[in-house]
């Protein structure tokens, strides 16, 4: 017995999607026939990725967003509403890091990575939550997914990267946080943790003798590339994972159960 994946008439937030593993993500959907929304403070590089996805035969939005700014936030998923329609499916992906030892950390340093990780995905969340959670009143067969993206360093303590590390762990349990509270509204949401993922942003730095280093160390001595959450990614925004709410699914090569 064959799955079809169709997500034609489905609507697709995607924060973070001007590079990286949100774009990807963003493809994937629109692959499958969702309407997407691109979202991130880089508005040329997601007008570029609507092209793309345009010239693929898929249909792409664009919307400016700051997940740092509440108003931001709530002006860019007022936006998106507008745009494409109510938002089914949410992939909350915006993230940034940075690599020091925590006697190194400054209250800056500490903001940046907080404020976009963990504070900004929550509100995120949980704005586009108050619309789920007000269409599924009116009809409680309503479904909706939010898949938030933690991280293995939510899972596994990872050197230099400590304040990354304790964001990505609260947005674990930020994850089952809100489905507890939001399940009855037919929400389900789920994290997915990736290890390493080569992406254009990190490239450079696997091929170099640190970058090296740190592969030889990995269980499996090697990266992932993002078409590897494709089917992760799929399976979390269907139908099919209306049994899964709370769910925390590594993808990781293993690295977290090492």
């Amino acid at each position: 017995m064959g799955i079809e994946v169709n997500f034609e008439g489905k609507i697709a937030l995607i924060t973070g999607a001007s590079s990286g593993l949100g774009a990807r993500f963003a493809k994937v959907l629109a692959q499958a026939g969702a309407q997407v929304v691109l979202a991130s403070r880089r508005v040329d590089r997601l007008k570029e990725l609507r092209a793309e996805i345009e010239s693929d035969g898929g249909a792409a939005h664009v919307v400016e967003l700051d997940v740092t700014d509440y108003t931001s936030i709530k002006s860019a998923i007022a936006h998106a509403e507008t745009e494409a329609g109510p938002i089914d499916i949410l992939v909350n992906n915006s993230g940034v890091s940075t690599t020091q030892r925590l006697v190194d950390v400054t209250p800056e340093d500490y903001a940046y990575v907080m404020d976009t990780n963990q504070r900004g995905a929550f509100f995120v969340a949980q704005e586009v939550a108050k619309r789920m959670i007000a269409r599924a009143k009116g009809d409680p067969s309503k479904q909706h997914r939010i898949i938030n993206i933690a991280s293995v360093a939510g899972l596994k303590v990872l050197p230099q990267i400590g304040i990354y590390c304790m964001s990505k762990a609260a947005v674990v349990h930020m994850t089952k946080s809100m489905a507890i509270e939001w399940g009855k509204y037919g929400i389900n949401t789920n994290a997915i943790c990736p290890g390493y993922i080569g992406t254009e942003i990190n490239t450079a730095h696997f091929e170099s003798e640190q970058g090296k280093a740190l592969v030889s160390m990995l269980p499996r001595k090697r990266v992932g590339k993002p078409e590897d959450l494709d089917g992760l990614l799929l399976l979390l925004a269907g139908d099919e994972s209306h049994f899964m709410n709370g769910a925390i699914v590594a993808a990781d090569d293993g690295l977290s159960a090492s």
